[in-house]
C-alpha cells in the first residue's frame, strides 16, 4: 500500500510540471494583451510599459517560464495583478463554497445512481430497467446550465421553493445553507447520475452471470442479499472509476453552475480571472485543479487495493 501511494506520488511530479508548461504557454500565446486591459483602452504606450514590466512580460518567455516555476517551487503562486491579493489567498477565500457544492453533489449522486443502475441491472429488460436508462440518455443530452435555469423557473420563480442564486455557509446557518445549495447541487448530480447509474448497470450485469453468483442463489440466499452482498462489491471496481471520473468532472460543472446560481466560489473565480487576463491568478487555478485531479487519481488507486486485495500484487 505504501509502495503504491509513493509511487503515484512520484508519477505525479513530472505530470504537474507538464501542466504547469502548457498552462504557461496557453496564457502567454493567446491573444489580448492584460497591460491593455488594465491600464483601459485610452492608455498611453508609456504606461503599458511600466504596467508590462511590473508584470513582467517584457522579460524573455523562457525567463518568465523560470521565474514562475521558482515561485511555484518556493510555495508561492504570485499576486493577483488587479487586486493585488496573493493567489493562494484568493482560492481559500473562495473554496468552501465550492468544496460544499461539490460535496453535496457527489453524496446525492453516489446515494441515488448506485441503487438506481443496480436495481436496473437486477431487473433487466423491465420497465425499471428502460426508465433508468431513458434518463441516463436525458441526463447526458442536457447541459447543466439547462439544468440549472429550468430548477429555477420551476422551483424558485414558479413554486418559490428554493432561492434563486447566492450562497449560504453551513457553519453559519445549516437550514439556509441546504436551501441555496439544493438547485445547484441536483443541478450537478443529474449530470453525473446519468453516467454512475448506467456503468453500474453494465457492471452488475457481467457479474450477475458469473458462476459464483449461481453459487450464491443455489445455496438458498434471497435475490436482495446475492445483488448486494455478493455481486456489487464485486462490481465495484469500475464503479468506483467513474465516480472517481465524475469527482474530476465536476471542475468544470462547477464553473458552469457556479455562475448560474451565483455561487461565489472557485468556479466564478476563474471566469471572471480569464476575462480580466488576470494571469497569476488563472495559472494559480489551473495548477490547484490539476493537483485536485492528481489528488482524485491518487485516492482511486488506493480503493481498488481495499476494494480487490489482488490488486496489490
Amino acid at each position: 500500500m505504501l509502495r503504491l501511494v509513493a509511487l503515484r506520488i512520484a508519477m505525479a511530479v513530472p505530470v504537474m510540471l507538464v501542466v504547469a508548461t502548457i498552462v504557461f504557454l496557453l496564457l502567454r500565446l493567446s491573444p489580448g494583451d492584460p497591460a491593455l486591459i488594465i491600464a483601459g483602452e485610452t492608455a498611453g504606450p508609456e504606461a503599458l510599459a511600466r504596467i508590462r514590466a511590473d508584470m513582467g512580460l517584457d522579460r524573455p518567455l523562457f525567463v518568465q517560464y523560470l521565474a514562475w516555476l521558482a515561485e511555484i517551487a518556493r510555495g508561492h503562486l504570485g499576486t493577483s495583478v488587479l487586486s493585488k491579493i496573493p493567489v493562494l489567498s484568493l482560492i481559500f477565500d473562495r473554496l468552501e463554497p465550492t468544496l460544499v457544492l461539490a460535496l453535496s453533489a457527489i453524496l446525492i449522486t453516489v446515494l441515488v445512481a448506485v441503487p438506481l443502475g443496480a436495481v436496473a441491472a437486477w431487473r433487466h429488460n423491465s420497465w425499471v430497467d428502460r426508465a433508468v436508462m431513458m434518463l441516463s440518455v436525458l441526463g447526458f443530452s442536457v447541459p447543466a446550465f439547462v439544468i440549472g435555469y429550468i430548477l429555477i423557473l420551476l422551483f424558485s420563480v414558479k413554486a418559490d421553493i428554493f432561492p434563486v442564486q447566492g450562497y449560504v455557509s453551513p457553519f453559519d446557518d445549516p437550514v439556509a445553507a441546504l436551501r441555496h445549495l439544493a438547485l445547484p447541487s441536483i443541478t450537478l448530480a443529474l449530470v453525473f447520475m446519468a453516467l454512475i447509474s448506467r456503468v453500474t448497470r453494465s457492471s452488475l450485469l457481467e457479474v450477475l452471470g458469473e458462476d459464483f453468483v449461481r453459487t450464491a442463489r443455489a445455496k438458498g440466499n434471497v435475490e436482495r442479499r446475492v445483488l448486494w452482498r455478493h455481486a456489487l462489491p464485486n462490481a465495484a471496481v469500475p464503479i468506483i472509476t467513474v465516480i472517481g471520473l465524475g469527482i474530476a468532472l465536476l471542475i468544470s460543472g462547477v464553473v458552469v453552475t457556479e455562475s448560474v446560481f451565483n455561487l461565489p466560489g472557485v468556479g466564478r473565480l476563474t471566469i471572471d480571472a480569464i476575462l480580466a487576463r488576470d494571469y497569476p491568478v488563472v495559472q494559480g487555478l489551473m495548477l490547484f485543479f490539476a493537483l485536485i485531479y492528481i489528488g482524485v487519481n491518487l485516492l482511486i488507486d488506493i480503493a481498488y487495493v481495499i476494494v480487490d486485495p489482488r490488486i496489490r500484487y
